[in-house]
């Protein structure tokens, strides 16, 4: 063999000796390095997991106390409205004429209800509802309401008439 041969063989012997290495020993200590690091990050979030457990009991508290503020107990949202209706036109000389089914649409995953309702009685009182509604209880936004004057023709006296539409999401 001349030098030239000799060297090509010493070349493809380094070569392959480099790639022997890598298989028995670089490539093994390079997976311990990636599970190392994947367990360092595991003992770093379980010691942040009391802190975060603190921090979920927090927000569990907050968010159970934004549900008794708005009187969002666990029945559906129509029967808390309903109630919400019922007991300010009982303390505020307002009538409760009709509350009707919602109307759900179904759009990209969010469903909305509008809900309908009729109130007689004063207009300073029906503001004061709906302002109650829309602001203290946070059950939607009021998207119409249809004000009537009607005529009772037995007595001869006048009265407001309210159409309502929430919506709400959810």
């Amino acid at each position: 063999m001349n030098s030239k041969q000799k060297n090509i063989v010493l070349i493809v012997g380094f070569i392959t000796v480099l790639y022997i290495c890598y298989i028995l020993a670089v490539s093994k200590t390079l997976e311990q390095k990636e599970l190392y690091n994947n367990l360092s990050k595991e003992v770093i979030l379980s010691k942040n997991a009391p802190k975060q457990l603190s921090l979920l009991k927090q927000k569990e508290v907050y968010y159970d106390s934004l549900l008794t503020k708005y009187q969002l107990d666990g029945s559906s949202i129509q029967n808390n409205l309903l109630k919400v209706i019922n007991s300010y036109a009982e303390s505020n000389n307002l009538k409760v004429v009709s509350f009707l089914e919602p109307h759900v649409i179904a759009q990209n995953d969010l469903t909305i209800k509008t809900y309908d309702f009729t109130v007689e009685g004063n207009y300073n009182d029906i503001i004061k509802l709906i302002y109650q509604l829309e602001q203290q209880t946070k059950f939607g936004e009021i998207v119409n309401i249809h004000f009537e004057k009607k005529k009772n023709f037995r007595t001869g006296r006048y009265y407001l008439r309210a159409r309502v539409l929430l919506k709400s999401f959810g």
